[in-house]
């Protein structure tokens, strides 16, 4: 008898036992310096030590884009995506809402700019002037030019430049922009990269997500799937936490937090750049999300991109960011 108690009480421990490891995906740039606070400090593991779950082990996996942060989240090969808001609301659709967002990560803008004085506008490319993106069609960058076509040349026209879009990584992007092969003619960026290019003299801007959405707009975000968020719920929380602890300790003081991303990702940049831009206002870290979250939801709905379409970007987040 006695024995068959300890079986039935060590089976509900283990139905009930939250994992031990959390992999989390990651991406390059300022905009993810929340995510490079939290592997440096190791606040997942502590803040799941303070939830009581013990010794957390955190994986990290860097990706190009939130499209692969996507395939590897169902392929069972992470546990949290961080990636921009577009290729989250497409798998947010495909799962008929089993993925939502945990937190978002900032407010800010991508950049668009083109390394030919002759592009000005969109409407001064031609044919032959390509486009990189960190995924095509799929990627948040793709998706902003899509706005942008849409904007300037109406709806029906607005996957117009999908044609010419290619894949790169944006430090990829960053090289072949400046280069003297012009192997490509327009980069949708986020920080550094868009303060390096522009920093070029044969680079200049043409346009930016803040005059395409007319506000600062949630950028990037992490979410995860629904079986993840139930079956862990201190470590969700414990992930929820270190995150807000991060962004805390990132906006009392952004100096130190310059000094750590530079210190971390072993960047060449100089400490006045990444400094400037992370305590410009057109970079806010920030765990809530925007209310114009749904702006790019109402337009990939429109565009048969997703089928469903949220009221609030409430329907696209867990509870606990409510």
């Amino acid at each position: 008898m006695k024995k068959g108690l300890f079986t039935l009480a060590f089976c509900a421990l283990a139905l009930y036992a939250e994992q031990s490891t959390v992999r989390v995906s990651k991406q390059y740039g300022v905009n993810y310096l929340p995510l490079i606070v939290i592997e440096d400090q190791k606040l997942i593991e502590k803040q799941a030590k303070a939830a009581g779950l013990g010794e957390v082990k955190t994986e990290w996996i860097t990706f190009s884009s939130g499209a692969n942060g996507n395939d590897a989240l169902i392929a069972g090969q992470v546990d949290l995506v961080s990636g921009g808001v577009a290729p989250f609301l497409r798998l947010w659709d495909k799962t008929k809402g089993k993925v939502k967002g945990l937190v978002a990560l900032d407010r800010a803008s991508y950049y668009f700019n083109a390394n030919d004085p002759r592009i000005k506008t969109l409407r001064d490319l031609k044919k032959g002037d390509r486009i990189a993106v960190s995924a095509i069609k799929s990627s948040f960058q793709a998706v902003l030019l899509q706005m942008a076509t849409a904007k300037e040349f109406g709806i029906e026209n607005y996957d117009k430049f999908d044609s010419q879009t290619v894949t790169l990584k944006q430090p990829d992007a960053l090289l072949q922009l400046i280069s003297d092969a012009k192997e490509i003619a327009v980069h949708v960026a986020t920080e550094p990269f868009n303060t390096l290019e522009v920093q070029s003299p044969s680079v200049h801007p043409i346009l930016s997500s803040r005059e395409i959405v007319g506000d600062l707009h949630t950028n990037l975000m992490v979410w995860t799937s629904e079986d993840f968020y139930v079956k862990n719920p201190k470590l969700a929380k414990a992930v929820y936490a270190a995150f807000a602890e991060a962004i805390d300790w990132i906006n009392a003081d952004k100096k130190r937090a310059a000094q750590l991303y530079l210190r971390v990702v072993k960047s060449r940049e100089s400490f006045e750049l990444i400094y400037g831009i992370i305590e410009n206002d057109d970079l806010q870290y920030a765990i809530k999300p925007t209310e114009n979250t749904t702006l790019f939801s109402d337009f990939l709905y429109s565009v048969g991109a997703i089928k469903s379409k949220p009221t609030s970007w409430k329907e696209l987040f867990f509870e606990i960011n409510h």
